[in-house]
């Protein structure tokens, strides 16, 4: 019986789309994939923490989606006849986030996890509108503070580790400060953790993991696919950003048996902008986060496997083909291999930098990190599309910003109709030729100093989070010598490759100097840093696998 009986829920308004009330047109598409069953107060539909669990329809009655169900009993939306129940995690195969509970009797309609991705690909109209409402609905869960809990000290590593983890591959969750939280240790005490045991995460209504790995946060909610069946796939992507989803939804739409691992998460650097509007195809501008989720769920329709986090620690040329190790201690092998690893963002050369990171300086700019510093001034570094976009953004949240640029002029690296409303904006100060030297503050940032590079004057000014967009340096570490690169670590392909190819092998267009092993995105040398061009560049490279796998290396490609 529910833990709320009694209590007359009101229905939860809709918010732009989150909470769509469907057709009776659409209703019966719906009903040739599922069953009808009837419900009475206090069945639960699914837990938090189930994983797959079914897609439901209200057709008539109350059902509520309750956080912490049978503890807390916090009600998070109550739906009535004509909604839909589930949020992203129905489409991507994660844990649910909340537990859906009868309030009032009635009758649902039920239509298995698979049944219903496989109809969103097929009914566009009605497709577009569930994952809109999915993807309003994770970030409006993720604003709200729903989702697993992260209990840990501010100035932990391991902390710092996993709520990066969580925002990377956006999944709600909350962080209980150790310091600044009273009832922290009250809860720590009852769990029976002890101080070294921390941080904990708690899954659920009662999991309780003492200081996981990523690898292990990401298996409790579901993140990490099952073990691949096949002994050698088609092809290997490696990283998931925009160029290696689009290598992967190419791959695997055109038959490839196509796995994708990435380290941290989908997405990419471009998954943590908060708004990208020269993208084409979206006049009214697309979410990073939104976009990189849109390709998985995309890539994964088409049958590609996609593993998350999996850090690949070297690349080497075993029985015929190429095995990529992974750092859990297992490895890929495949015909054929993408490197999309791209590009990370350079850190300030600046004394005091990783006391600060975690918890006051940042390198990305999403609703969680925008929700650390509401209120407050900061500041941020970079001159290009990365950074204005993240100024813009954090504008909406923060008290002021200041945008520090190391040249004179704001639209020479930055696309200029950014440019032109940051300049307009009123809560953004630019200030051009100005570069970080200190940072100031005691367990959290307060303040910058800095230098304006022509004159060499210092002062200091307030700011209590930094976020750095500067250069870019190629995540190419873990291929050692395996391929050819240019003097700053990007990976040579086509004719920049050729001298150091085999003999006899004249590598194609995206080619390295191994051939069947491509590389694509921020990570090649000469690319174009752009969302657009690095999923050109994904798709381009599949057609080359072809040539490749069927031995017909074209000479148009080179």
């Amino acid at each position: 019986m529910s833990a709320i009986e009694g209590v007359r829920l009101a229905e939860t308004p809709d918010r732009d789309g989150a909470f769509p009330r469907l057709s009776e047109e659409q209703i019966a598409r719906l009903a040739e994939h599922g069953e009808r069953r009837h419900v009475a107060p206090g069945d639960v539909l699914y837990r938090e923490g189930d994983l797959n669990y079914d897609f439901f329809v209200i057709l008539s009655g109350k059902v509520a989606s309750i956080e912490g169900y049978g503890k807390e009993n916090e009600v998070v939306a109550v739906h009535g006849p004509g909604r839909f129940l589930g949020e992203l995690s129905l489409l991507t195969g994660e844990a649910a986030l909340v537990s859906a509970v009868v309030q009032e009797p009635g009758e649902v309609l039920a239509i298995p996890a698979e049944r219903l991705r496989a109809l969103v690909s097929q009914d566009p109209a009605l497709g577009d509108m569930i994952l809109r409402a999915c993807f309003l609905r994770r970030s409006w869960l993720i604003g709200v503070g729903a989702g697993f809990r992260i209990i840990g000290s501010r100035f932990s590593p391991d902390t710092r580790r996993l709520r990066e983890f969580a925002a990377r591959n956006r999944l709600p969750h909350r962080w209980i400060d150790l310091e600044q939280d009273r009832t922290a240790e009250a809860v720590l005490r009852q769990l029976g953790v002890k101080p070294e045991e921390t941080p904990v995460v708690i899954v659920g209504t009662d999991r309780v993991l003492r200081n996981p790995s990523n690898a292990e946060l990401a298996e409790a909610v579901g993140l990490r696919p099952p073990t691949p069946t096949e002994a050698v796939c088609d092809l290997l992507v490696v990283g998931a950003g925009p160029a290696g989803l689009g290598a992967s939804v190419y791959g695997a739409s055109e038959g490839l048996a196509t796995t994708a691992v990435d380290a941290v998460a989908t997405g990419g650097q471009a998954a943590t902008s908060s708004r990208i509007e020269n993208y084409l195809g979206f006049p009214a501008g697309i979410s990073g986060a939104e976009l990189a989720d849109r390709a998985a769920i995309q890539a994964r329709k088409f049958g590609a496997r996609i593993t998350v986090p999996a850090a690949a620690t070297a690349l080497r040329r075993e029985d015929g083909h190429y095995v990529v190790p992974l750092d859990d201690g297992t490895a890929v092998a495949a015909e054929t291999v993408v490197i999309a690893t791209g590009a990370r963002y350079c850190k300030l050369p600046v004394p005091r930098l990783e006391e600060f990171e975690g918890t006051s300086v940042f390198y990305a700019a999403t609703l969680m990190e925008a929700q650390m510093c509401v209120g407050d001034p900061i500041a941020v570094v970079g001159g290009g599309n990365s950074a204005g976009q993240a100024t813009l953004f954090l504008s909406q949240h923060a008290a002021a910003v200041r945008l520090l640029i190391r040249s004179g002029d704001l639209g020479r690296d930055m696309s200029r109709y950014l440019a032109d409303r940051i300049e307009r904006n009123p809560k953004v100060e630019v200030m051009p030729n100005t570069e970080v030297r200190e940072l100031v503050g005691e367990d959290a940032l307060e303040a910058l100093v800095v230098e304006d590079n022509r004159t060499g004057e210092r002062r200091t000014i307030e700011a209590r989070a930094l976020f750095v967009f500067i250069g870019a340096e190629p995540h190419t570490d873990w291929l050692g010598d395996a391929v050819a690169l240019d003097r700053r670590g990007f990976v040579l392909t086509g004719r920049d490759a050729a001298a150091h190819a085999p003999e006899g092998h004249e590598p194609m267009l995206l080619e390295t100097s191994l051939p069947g092993v491509l590389a694509v995105g921020d990570v090649r040398s000469g690319s174009i840093k752009r969302v657009a061009s690095a999923v050109g560049e994904g798709a381009m490279a599949v057609r080359l696998v072809h040539e490749h796998l069927n031995g017909n290396d074209s000479q148009l490609e080179r």
